[in-house]
């Protein structure tokens, strides 16, 4: 008989709901990920070589691009597969995320200029209905941008319904496949009305249920070991680093 080596606990305890934050080599997406669990949804960092087949393994109820410090015009700037877009799944691009959904779904991406760095103030087209920018959000509304690049046509079946002075198309969206753009960074303290526009996408657009919190990470987590190691004996390596520490305090708790 095969023996079938038990499930890694953390995940057996990994909730059914799950947002993959796709990482294009910044620090965004580690601040992407906090602000999407601190809207009550589980969220994951994954790197951006995954092939389509392993993005739909994971089994995301949304997924979004980060931020990254490359110019899509580059050689070897990181992309996706373009088979992720046909998954069906919810996908927000920000910053070069939101460049890399114009320029693969046939799009185009001016090259140069002189940019957009820092606060700016955003603005709603008149008369272009919105799905993500809902009207509880100002028609002018400050936002932080940090970009060379930028989209100067969407691609069919999109539409732009934001525009800022350094951003001909500041949002973009094809609410039909539910595929979102934005060039400025929601995920920062300097866009005082980034999250709104996050638990926006997150909880009216995609349909999360906004009922995970960290705690009940560690509930499940603490249950799931207790259940793996019974009425057995486990050893817990210590670095002494932060993740190490971690586990340790978590199976101390367990066991």
């Amino acid at each position: 008989m095969t023996h079938r080596p038990d499930p890694d606990p953390m995940e057996r305890a990994t909730p059914s709901e799950k947002v993959l934050v796709v990482d294009f080599g910044a620090q965004y997406a580690q601040l992407i990920a906090r602000r999407v669990r601190e809207a009550k949804v589980y969220s994951e960092i994954v790197p951006h070589d995954l092939s389509a087949e392993e993005f739909a393994a994971h089994e995301p109820i949304a997924i979004i691009l980060s931020g990254g410090p490359k110019s899509v015009h580059v050689e070897g700037a990181p992309s996706i597969d373009p088979g992720v877009y046909d998954l069906g799944v919810p996908i927000l691009g920000i910053c070069y995320g939101a460049q890399l959904i114009a320029q693969q779904l046939g799009g185009v991406v001016g090259r140069g200029g002189a940019g957009e760095y820092g606060r700016t103030v955003m603005n709603r087209i008149p008369g272009v209905p919105s799905v993500l920018l809902t009207d509880d959000l100002p028609e002018h509304q400050t936002v932080w941008m940090s970009h060379f690049d930028s989209v100067t046509e969407v691609p069919e079946g999109f539409v732009a319904t934001a525009t800022s002075p350094g951003a001909q198309v500041a949002v973009l969206e094809n609410p039909e496949r539910r595929i979102f753009g934005v060039q400025y960074h929601p995920e920062v303290v300097h866009s005082p009305h980034g999250q709104e526009l996050i638990e926006r996408f997150l909880h009216e657009i995609v349909g999360a249920s906004a009922q995970w919190t960290m705690a009940n990470f560690v509930d499940d987590a603490i249950a799931a070991i207790r259940e793996q190691v019974g009425d057995g004996r486990a050893i817990c390596g210590l670095s002494g680093g932060v993740d190490s520490a971690v586990a340790a305090a978590i199976v101390q708790r367990a066991i």
